[in-house]
């Protein structure tokens, strides 16, 4: 019940938070002490509402009024569709009613004031000068203007990103059980706990949820693996610059027959690049870049899981890596994984 409740709030939270124009708020300190006391529902507001608004329009040709109905429903009142608490770092997601967007919250403090201070105006500017880009489309950032007892207590997120749902259209694709994704990072890598202490010894299985395995080959054209490849190390010098580490590339492969709808422009690697034996169309993103080395956290953190490898002997990992060579790692993996007719 209390879970129930909790999502539904924070549903609301963010809907209202879309219709909501950021420069009509005021801080108050009735409105203060009223947030202050809340456990579930926040009032969020839009972090750099024009800069977004931008990149829609501008750079991924969503249509706003498009956009905004993804958070309204048919009636006008359907909640975001809760999809649970996934993940490590306790975030909780969304989807739009559509199926277009998802909502991710972002709890922990490092990574989401990463965001907002050091990476948005990096990323607005790659995304306008490189309209094929394989980062994942953040379309809003919303955040809570107070402090409220549900953030500091952890029960409810007070930042969220909202970003393109890669697997758009596949609840409408008749083979959608064919549907395939992987989220995959350096297998070279040891990927421990990071919000506990970590086990000198971390299971198999907590492992295996921390990255997948492709067990195929990604069977492109030499064009295709040429802008692939070139496009990846585009965007991971952007990412090394900003002294990132820990992302992913979020995998998606379905039946070559099929014709899904994709969100905004029609980038290759959003509609599908299908693959050379005519079997399978593919999608790529790069996710979760929020991990920066210089954050305090991150830095305690590492001198945390460099003392316990000490003990548990399992090697390099990928929070006490550099940026640099997680990023040379990262296109090696990807490089692996092609093959070229």
């Amino acid at each position: 019940m209390g879970r129930n409740r909790r999502q539904a709030a924070l549903s609301k939270s963010i809907q209202l938070a879309l219709f909501r124009n950021p420069k009509d708020f005021r801080r108050t300190w009735i409105g203060q002490i009223l947030a202050f006391f809340s456990l579930f529902y926040l009032k969020l507001l839009r972090y750099s509402d024009e800069t977004f608004q931008r990149m829609r329009n501008e750079a991924w040709e969503i249509d706003e009024e498009g956009y905004k109905s993804s958070f309204r429903g048919e009636n006008r009142t359907l909640p975001l569709k809760p999809m649970g608490d996934l993940g490590f770092s306790g975030s909780t997601f969304f989807s739009t009613s559509n199926s277009k967007f998802l909502v991710k919250s972002l709890p922990r403090h490092f990574e989401h004031s990463f965001f907002r201070e050091d990476l948005i105006q990096p990323y607005y500017r790659h995304i306008r000068t490189h309209p094929q880009t394989l980062l994942v489309w953040i379309t809003d950032y919303l955040y809570a203007p107070y402090k409220s007892l549900g953030s500091l207590l952890n029960t409810t997120p007070a930042h969220h990103i909202i970003m393109e749902n890669v697997l758009y259209g596949r609840e409408e694709d008749p083979r959608s059980d064919l549907w395939e994704t992987y989220d995959l990072k350096p297998i070279d890598y040891f990927y421990p706990e990071r919000d506990l202490v970590p086990e000198p010894l971390v299971s198999e299985e907590t492992i295996s949820r921390l990255a997948d395995e492709f067990p195929d080959k990604i069977r492109l054209t030499c064009a295709q693996y040429e802008d692939m490849m070139n496009m990846l190390r585009t965007d991971t010098e952007l990412l090394e610059a900003s002294n990132t580490v820990d992302y992913s590339l979020f995998l998606v492969r379905y039946p070559a027959a099929g014709e899904p709808d994709a969100v905004g422009k029609r980038t290759p690697w959003r509609v599908g690049v299908p693959s050379t034996d005519g079997k399978w169309k593919y999608r790529a993103v790069v996710l979760d870049f929020f991990w920066a080395k210089h954050k305090l956290h991150a830095q305690a953190m590492t001198g945390v899981v460099q003392t316990f490898n000490v003990l548990g002997r399992q090697g390099p990992m990928s929070i006490t890596t550099t940026a640099e060579e997680y990023r040379q790692k990262f296109l090696s993996m990807v490089d692996a994984m092609i093959e070229v007719s």
